[in-house]
C-alpha cells in the first residue's frame, strides 16, 4: 500500500484491492494538520452481489466511492486534525475530499498530457506542487488560489481554447479526491508528485500553464489527426 509520503514512480495508477481505513483516517489527519488543506469525508465503496458500489446507492453512480454525500459538502470541511480524526472515525471507508479554491486550486488534465507536462517543467526546472494521478487517467496540478479566475485568459493568450485541448481548472465551489481514495473498481488516487516540506509553497498558475497548455494541445492535435 502506499501512503501520503510515496511518489509514484508509474504512469497508471496501481491496483489497490483493499482500502483500510485506519490509512484513510491516518491521511485525512495529516492533510488537515502538516498541510493545512480543509478535508471532508464522501461516499465509500461497498460489497454488493460480488461487486463493489458506490455507498450513495445509485446503480448508475459517476465517481462511485468519491463524491460529496450532501449538497452543504463545503459547510462539512474541515481543517482541524481533530474534526478530521472525528469525521473518519464515524465513516472509516468514507474517501477524502479536498475542496479547492481555499488553500489551493487545481489544474486538471488528462494523464497523457500530465506526465508529457511535467517531463517538460522538470527540463525547465520548474517548482512543482503536489501532483495527483487518478485510476480514470486524470491528472490536477495543485497551485495557489485564484486560478480558476485566470487560467481561461492565460490559456488563450498562449494560443488555445481551455475546452478544445481539455484543460480545465477547479476552484471554488468544486473538490478533488486525494489518495489513497479508490474511485469505483479501477484502483486508488496516488501521487505522480507527493507533498513534501519542499513543496509547502504552491506554484501561480502562471508558472505551469505554458507547459501544461503545451502539452494539451499537442495531445489534442494528435488526436484530430488519428480521426482525420
Amino acid at each position: 500500500m502506499l501512503t501520503v509520503e510515496e511518489t509514484i514512480g508509474v504512469t497508471e495508477a496501481a491496483q489497490i484491492p483493499q482500502q483500510r481505513g485506519e490509512q484513510l483516517l491516518d491521511s485525512a489527519v495529516r492533510y488537515a494538520e502538516e498541510r493545512h488543506w480543509d478535508v471532508f469525508p464522501g461516499t465509500w465503496l461497498e460489497a454488493v452481489e460480488g461487486r463493489e458500489r458506490c455507498s450513495c446507492g445509485a446503480e448508475a453512480c459517476a465517481v462511485p466511492g468519491a463524491h460529496a454525500v450532501k449538497p452543504d459538502w463545503s459547510t462539512q470541511a474541515t481543517g482541524s486534525g481533530v474534526g478530521a480524526r472525528r469525521m473518519w472515525s464515524k465513516t472509516p471507508k468514507a474517501s477524502i475530499l479536498l475542496p479547492t479554491g481555499r488553500t489551493f486550486d487545481a489544474i486538471e488534465v488528462a494523464e497523457s498530457a500530465g506526465f508529457l507536462a511535467l517531463a517538460r517543467m522538470e527540463r525547465m526546472e520548474l517548482t512543482l506542487g503536489p501532483v495527483t494521478c487518478t485510476p480514470d487517467r486524470r491528472m490536477f496540478f495543485f497551485v495557489l488560489p485564484g486560478a480558476a479566475a485566470k487560467v481561461p485568459d492565460l490559456v488563450r493568450k498562449l494560443g488555445w481554447t481551455p475546452t478544445a485541448i481539455d484543460l480545465v481548472t477547479r476552484g471554488e465551489g468544486y473538490y478533488v479526491a486525494a489518495p489513497p481514495t479508490r474511485i469505483g473498481g479501477c484502483g486508488a488516487v496516488q501521487w505522480a508528485r507527493r507533498p513534501t516540506p519542499a513543496n509547502r509553497w504552491l506554484p501561480d498558475a502562471e508558472e505551469l500553464i505554458s507547459a501544461l497548455a503545451y502539452a494539451c494541445g499537442r495531445e489534442a492535435a494528435e488526436a484530430r489527426s488519428r480521426t482525420s
